[in-house]
């Protein structure tokens, strides 16, 4: 759903991580997030953007590796596409209110 092609914006972990978030599992609630907003597709399709495996960035979101200077890139491109497919999710959810409400007249 995430769509990260063709932006022309550069995501770089150093301006989000800082020095001391490295060498650690990121964050549990980002972690949650990132699981709950992203697809198998959007972990393929950055893992190819990133030069970064799949493997490792799944590893990462669900905290059995931890953030490196390498990887952190491939992290902020799945925190965009999250934040990409969060929104769609909401603005989804708002049409599916509108039109249940309209078909139960509540």
């Amino acid at each position: 759903m995430g769509s990260t092609k063709n932006l022309g914006l550069v995501i770089r972990g150093e301006d989000i991580f800082q020095e001391e978030d490295y060498g650690k599992p990121i964050s549990e609630r980002l972690s949650q997030i990132l699981r709950r907003n992203v697809s198998k597709n959007d972990y393929a399709n950055i893992a190819i953007r990133s030069n970064v495996s799949f493997s490792t960035i799944r590893d990462v979101v669900y905290r059995t590796n931890s953030l490196t200077k390498s990887n952190a890139t491939a992290i902020c491109l799945l925190m965009h596409a999250a934040f990409e497919n969060s929104m769609a999710y909401k603005l989804r959810a708002e049409a599916d209110i509108i039109f249940l409400n309209n078909l139960l007249n509540v």
